[in-house]
């Protein structure tokens, strides 16, 4: 499917002709631009990529909440250990997520 980007706000379309007005900052549609086959078909492997990501930050997440109810249920030193290192690990793994995200969107592939 073709892509079209807004010269004005940088919003992506999906379809076979740009929209009539910019759902995003409302351009009309002389400011869209078609997007390559080729850098099209990077957007589309970089959405799979975002999902992916996110669907694993929403893991960690919940690792992170049981993790913290392991700890605070204290039942001997190695289990409290072992949730302490799930809870920092998981942080780590989000807040890595987030600046690959963060780095996508700079790059224009968040699509």
């Amino acid at each position: 499917m073709k892509k079209w980007l807004c010269g004005v706000c940088g919003y992506i379309h999906d379809g076979e002709q740009a929209p009539e007005a910019c759902p995003k900052c409302g351009a009309p549609m002389e400011k869209f631009s078609e997007i390559p086959a080729e850098k099209s078909a990077l957007i589309d492997r970089s959405r799979k990529t975002n999902q992916i990501y996110m669907e694993i930050s929403a893991l960690l997440e919940q690792v992170r909440e049981l993790s913290e109810i392991g700890r605070d249920d204290d039942l001997d030193p190695p289990c409290v250990a072992l949730f302490k290192k799930a809870i920092v690990y998981s942080v780590e793994l989000q807040q890595g997520i987030k600046a690959e995200l963060a780095s996508h969107m700079g790059k224009g592939k968040w699509g």
